[in-house]
C-alpha cells in the first residue's frame, strides 16, 4: 500500500520536492475558462523545475480558492487527472499530487491514473480546525481504498499543518509514530504557520528523533537552508518563484542555486 521513500527517491541525499502551483481549476470559483492555458503552465513550471536539479515535483492546486475541505466535483477531479497525466508524460522524475483541502482518496486516484509516484495529506491522523471548516484524519479511509485497488503509493504525511491548529494537545513525537506505525504513512511533514513560512527547528528534531524520514514542508530558502540538517528533504514552493513571491513563475535559477546548496548540506552532516 504504501511505497517506501526510498523506492521513490535517491535518499542517498537531501530530497528537494519542487512545486508546482496550479492556477484554478474548472469547477473552482476563480477558474477563468482557459483549461489548455492552465495546462501549459502546469508543464512549463514542471520542465522549470526539472532542469533546475529537483529530485521529484509535487502539483497542488494551489489556485482553487477558498477550499473545500474535500473536493467531490468530478469536474475539478478530472482536470486534475488530465494534468496531471501530461506533465507525467513531460518530465522524467516522480511526481506527486497534492489536493487541497484534504482530498487524499481522490489525490491517490488522480496519482494512480497518472502515474504519479507520491501524494500529500495535510490531514493523516490528526482532526485540524482550518478556514475551511474541521478536516478529518484521511488515514483510516485512505489506506483501505488503496489495499482494495492493489494501489502503492509514498504518502507524505503532515503534522501540526499550516494554515490550521489541531484539535487536542498531542506532541510531536507521538503523533508521528501514530502517523507510521498505525496510518502507514512513509514519511511526515513539518511546515511552518503559513505558506513560505519555515518550521521551528525543535519540531524537526522532535519528529527527526522518531527514526522516521522528515521533510521541511514549508519556508526552506537559501538563507535558511542549515535547517536541512534536521530532515531528510524539504518540498519548496515560495522560494523556487521569482523574487520569491508565490504567484510569480518560477526561477530556474533559484531552482538550481537551492538544490546545489542542499547537496553540499548532505555533504557536510551525513
Amino acid at each position: 500500500m504504501s511505497l517506501g521513500i526510498d523506492e521513490v527517491f535517491d535518499v542517498s541525499r537531501k530530497i528537494i520536492i519542487g512545486v508546482v502551483h496550479l492556477p484554478p481549476l474548472p469547477g473552482a470559483p476563480l477558474f477563468r475558462g482557459e483549461f489548455d492555458r492552465v495546462l501549459d503552465i502546469a508543464i512549463r513550471e514542471a520542465k522549470t523545475l526539472e532542469r533546475g536539479g529537483v529530485d521529484g515535483i509535487i502539483l497542488e492546486n494551489f489556485g482553487d480558492i477558498p477550499f473545500r475541505a474535500v473536493v467531490r466535483n468530478p469536474l475539478t477531479i478530472s482536470a486534475f487527472s488530465v494534468i496531471a497525466r501530461e506533465v507525467a508524460r513531460e518530465v522524467s522524475i516522480p511526481i506527486g499530487i497534492n489536493f487541497l483541502r484534504n482530498s487524499a482518496v481522490e489525490a491517490a486516484s488522480i496519482a494512480y491514473i497518472s502515474g504519479a509516484k507520491f501524494i500529500r495529506v495535510n490531514a493523516y491522523v490528526e482532526t485540524v480546525a482550518t478556514d475551511s471548516g474541521i478536516i478529518r484524519p484521511a488515514a483510516p479511509r485512505l489506506i483501505r481504498f488503496l489495499r482494495a485497488y492493489g494501489i502503492r503509493l509514498c504518502i507524505l504525511a503532515d503534522i501540526y499543518v499550516k494554515h490550521g491548529k489541531v484539535i487536542g494537545i498531542r506532541n510531536i513525537a507521538d503523533t508521528v509514530r501514530d502517523a507510521v506505525e498505525r496510518g502507514l504513512a512513509s514519511a511526515i511533514i513539518i511546515t511552518g504557520k503559513r505558506t513560505g513560512a519555515p518550521p521551528n527547528p525543535k519540531a524537526l528534531k522532535e519528529a527527526k528523533s522518531t527514526g522516521t524520514h522528515v521533510f521541511i514542508g514549508s519556508g526552506l530558502s537559501t538563507e535558511n537552508i542549515d535547517l536541512l540538517r534536521y530532515a531528510d528533504g524539504a518540498i519548496i514552493g515560495t522560494f523556487f518563484k521569482k523574487e520569491g513571491r508565490i504567484y510569480n513563475p518560477i526561477d530556474e535559477n533559484r531552482v538550481r542555486r537551492l538544490v546545489e546548496l542542499a547537496r553540499k548540506i548532505h555533504s557536510v552532516h551525513s
